[in-house]
């Protein structure tokens, strides 16, 4: 048995043993007993007992043990032209102090504070402060717009906000106070105070429940760890594309802790010291996970990237960071590279950069399509890997391993359930699948540490949401399937399934056909609705910059591929090439609201949107090519 056979083993078949042996690699307060426990919905719960502080195990343990002199964050941020490095140290006590700020403020263990904040040192020093009193922090990513602001400080009615003066982006300031006080008027919720952080590139003015962050540091005390509880929550984070009452999901502290520390080194292959760059956002449960939490736990240096893949200021911005902070392992989505290929499609800016520090590149946060996949892989020395999670499980449900043993690689493939992960195919009766059919993701129970353990006030919804449809089973929302080799491919999420005369196919085969032409940079496939066939697909494709060939050819030959590579019985027959397709800022595609758009239905501009005028560009190319009844749909 290979050792990831062995390991997978051991997790599955005896889980307890197997987390209580991972449970060793963070300090405790108080080392848990009880190690599997369940609640009263029979979810499990993990290290119930044990004692611990995650702002402990992050900074203080790594300064006892002698790093403090050790870079914990680079910052980086070529939208303000600033740059900084924050040793453990230093990031202990300005955890610490502005912990003491917020006791002076009034937040105890178990209070929620909301944090609105871009991509700067003091997003991740305001959640660690949380974390060190056993408060819960609600991170929102800075720039949603006030409504959807407001839904958030309703459902997790926080003591204090704390936030930043100021986003910055490309050539744009965008003033976030403003946002905050129009969010505090429109929600009955009013927290007692709000902590600004004044940024030079715009200062806020402050009212009667406003604080400054610096003013506030200046006279607070020294907080001490608050010794928390394993089950105890340490955040809520909203999911993506929330419509209506949000959907909180609730994590426990040590838990997760474990489960960060476990997949750093089985799955990111990163030893203290090491430097570790996630191309996220704080807001989304990437940047919560590897860019805050796990690379601190294992003593790694995490880069804080406030920029673009692209335009800040071109399409090698990557490439500069990984040669300037000798970068070991890299994450980032998809569309980022995406975007990178469109502008940039024979990588001529990578010349200009030695990159020879990286030994892994990770993709996640959407579906990595092959021509993305081999376009990576032809152009580095490194492998590539495709892995699958979820913000409900906030680590890798699927992944390479190298930290354990590397596997080939396959475009495709998120390679193996990772050890902890159960995952079993199900088709639409609960039966198991054979290799190759395509059902129902789905974790067998129990969940390993690290996963969601509820939804922030409402027990029922997580079940209803996530267990109800195969007792026993989580249900992952997304399709796929195992082949002859054991290998998990993510074909998408399981509405992403057409169906075209009885005949069920899948959106994201498609999309690997149309994507591997040449001349397409990015596509999306979805299904309309049809009087006749049930379902029909429609394309929409970008193409690469410097395309300077005719669209009506280029269609032509992507129906013709796809007619070819998977059969008329798609009846894939119309093509539409646009600008810029609608996503949201973790880089996922807006399937489900295009399809709306294509069946004539009301459609709004969701809080997670990237670039609004994107929903214009795309229902305005679907009115003039009639695509199915999208000269009925109405903003609204």
């Amino acid at each position: 048995m290979s050792r990831y056979q062995q390991e997978f083993q051991h997790a599955t078949q005896t889980p307890e043993t197997f987390w209580a042996e991972q449970a060793k690699r963070i300090p405790w307060f108080t080392p848990p007993s009880t190690i599997l426990s369940y609640d009263e919905h029979q979810h499990a719960r993990w290290f119930g007992d044990g004692e611990m502080n995650i702002s402990y195990a992050a900074l203080d343990y790594h300064v006892e043990q002698g790093r403090g002199e050790q870079p914990a964050i680079y910052w980086d941020s070529p939208v303000t032209g600033k740059k900084a490095t924050i040793t453990y140290s230093e990031m202990r006590d300005r955890v610490a102090y502005f912990a003491g700020g917020l006791q002076a403020l009034g937040v105890e263990k178990g209070d929620r504070v909301v944090i609105y904040m871009p991509m700067i040192p003091e997003a991740l020093v305001a959640m660690f402060a949380c974390a060190r009193l056993g408060a819960i922090h609600s991170a929102v990513f800075g720039g949603f717009a006030p409504n959807e602001l407001a839904v958030r400080i309703e459902d997790a009615q926080p003591k204090v906000v704390v936030a930043a003066s100021c986003g910055v982006e490309v050539n744009k300031v965008l003033p976030y106070k403003p946002i905050i006080d129009h969010a505090i008027e429109l929600s009955t919720h009013k927290p007692d105070a709000c902590v600004v952080f004044q940024r030079k590139e715009h200062l806020a003015e402050l009212g009667e429940r406003d604080h400054d962050w610096a003013a506030l540091v200046e006279k607070a005390p020294y907080a001490e760890c608050m010794p928390v509880k394993g089950t105890d929550p340490l955040y809520v984070l909203y999911t993506s594309g929330t419509t209506g009452k949000p959907k909180g999901v609730v994590r426990d502290t040590a838990g997760y802790a474990v489960a960060l520390a476990y997949s750093m080194e089985v799955i990111y292959d990163v030893e203290p010291g090491d430097v570790f760059f996630s191309a996220s956002d704080v807001g989304w449960v990437v940047g919560h996970s590897y860019i805050v939490y796990a690379p601190l736990l294992r003593g790694c240096t995490t880069v804080v990237y406030e920029g673009k893949p692209v335009k800040t200021p071109d399409a090698g911005a990557f490439w500069r960071l990984i040669e300037e902070y000798k970068v070991k392992s890299f994450f980032t989505a998809p569309t980022a590279f995406r975007a990178i290929k469109k502008e940039d499609p024979d990588a001529k800016l990578l010349e200009q950069y030695d990159i020879s520090s990286l030994k892994n590149l990770y993709l996640a946060g959407e579906r990595l399509d092959p021509p993305t996949f081999h376009w990576l892989d032809d152009l580095l020395d490194v492998p590539v890997i495709d892995h699958w999670w979820q913000t409900e499980t906030g680590w890798p449900i699927a992944a390479n391993v190298p930290g354990l043993e590397p596997m080939p690689t396959k475009a495709g493939s998120a390679t193996v359930p990772v050890p902890g992960f159960n995952v079993q195919i199900l088709d639409r009766d609960g039966d198991q699948a054979n290799a190759m059919e395509q059902g129902s993701v789905v974790i067998k129970q129990p969940m390993p540490p690290g996963c969601l353990v509820g939804v922030w006030g409402d027990s029922q919804r997580f079940h209803s949401a996530y267990m109800a449809a195969f007792p026993g089973y989580y249900l992952t929302g997304d399709g796929g399937y195992f082949d002859d080799e054991g290998y998990l491919f993510i074909m998408g999420r399981t509405d992403d399934v057409i169906n075209v005369a009885g005949h069920r196919l899948s959106t994201g085969e498609m999309e690997e056909v149309v994507g591997a032409h040449p001349a397409v940079a990015e596509c999306a496939v979805i299904g309309i609705h049809d009087e006749l066939k049930g379902q029909l697909p429609v394309g929409l494709v970008i193409p690469k910059d410097g395309f300077d060939g005719d669209e009506t050819t280029l269609e032509n030959e992507l129906i013709a591929r796809v007619r070819d590579q998977i059969g008329p019985i798609a009846c894939f027959k119309q093509v539409l090439v646009v600008n810029r397709l609608p996503k949201t800022r973790s880089g996922k595609i807006l399937r489900k609201l295009l399809r709306n758009i294509a069946d004539g239905k009301e459609f709004g501009v969701p809080s997670t949107i990237d670039d609004p005028t994107s929903l214009e560009d795309v229902h305005g190319a679907m009115r003039e090519r009639s695509v199915g009844a999208a000269d009925k749909a109405t903003p609204v």
